[in-house]
């Protein structure tokens, strides 16, 4: 299998094959509750790395495990939402003696982080607040059963970076703030913006980005199975405006 290269002086870590990495992210963000198996190892950095954790009603046992005085209402959520916050050296207030205290009842948030998936899209982490999680990001090294496999991975940092880049043609907020949220964002939407390079490369035609950026928008306020979201992206996109080569 050919492997995707790390820089220079970086020890790779084994992230995978990306094409059943890139299956079960999409699973698991599309079910909203599956979570990521991620080969740690001895890595520990998202528990030091200063991230507000949100905690939904739902996950009682993890309220229970946390001291109410470390909770507090998330802003622009409904109420019951909460955020745990961290400690003045940027480490998780339930991380203790180098692990999780409660990682038996660990938030749904915790269980869902994967940094693997800026290593996937090419969405950049903050090195100077996120040490940790960025140098683990530049050892990551997947695997491509197939040129297929990694012309995929292409189309999904195409999407992250035309996402990353085209914040003004989206309405304000409708784009996730936190990187870790816009690279999850790529990997569900990278199919519609794949069928709109397909369309208009069949029909020999530039589509404008904002019209692109319209697609994108629909196939985001209509959660449905990758599949489906992926007809409705070309079906939209075959209706828009285009200019011919």
């Amino acid at each position: 299998m050919k492997k995707r290269g790390v820089k220079e002086g970086t020890e790779p870590v084994a992230a995978g094959d990306f094409t059943q990495w890139l299956e079960a992210t999409e699973a698991a963000l599309h079910s909203g509750g599956g979570g990521a198996d991620v080969p740690c190892g001895a890595c520990r950095g998202c528990c030091r790395s200063s991230m507000f954790i949100h905690i939904k009603p739902e996950e009682t046992r993890t309220i229970q495990r946390i001291p109410r005085a470390l909770l507090f209402p998330a802003p622009g959520l409904p109420k019951g939402h909460l955020l745990l916050g961290y400690r003045d050296n940027g480490e998780c207030p339930m991380f203790l003696n180098n692990q999780c205290s409660i990682y038996e009842d660990r938030p749904q948030t915790c269980r869902d982080y994967d940094c693997r998936v800026f290593a996937a899209t090419g969405i950049s982490v903050d090195g100077g607040a996120q040490p940790e999680i960025a140098q683990r990001v530049r050892e990551w090294v997947f695997e491509y059963e197939s040129e297929e496999s990694r012309a995929e991975q292409g189309l999904v940092m195409e999407a992250a970076a035309f996402l990353r880049d085209n914040r003004d043609l989206f309405p304000a907020g409708a784009l996730p703030g936190y990187p870790v949220q816009l690279a999850a964002l790529a990997v569900e939407v990278y199919k519609v913006f794949a069928d709109c390079r397909t369309i208009a490369r069949e029909e020999r035609a530039v589509m404008p980005d904002a019209a692109i950026a319209q697609v994108i928008l629909a196939a985001m306020r209509e959660p449905e199975t990758p599949e489906k979201r992926a007809r409705k992206g070309k079906n939209t996109a075959s209706k828009l405006p285009r200019k011919r080569l």
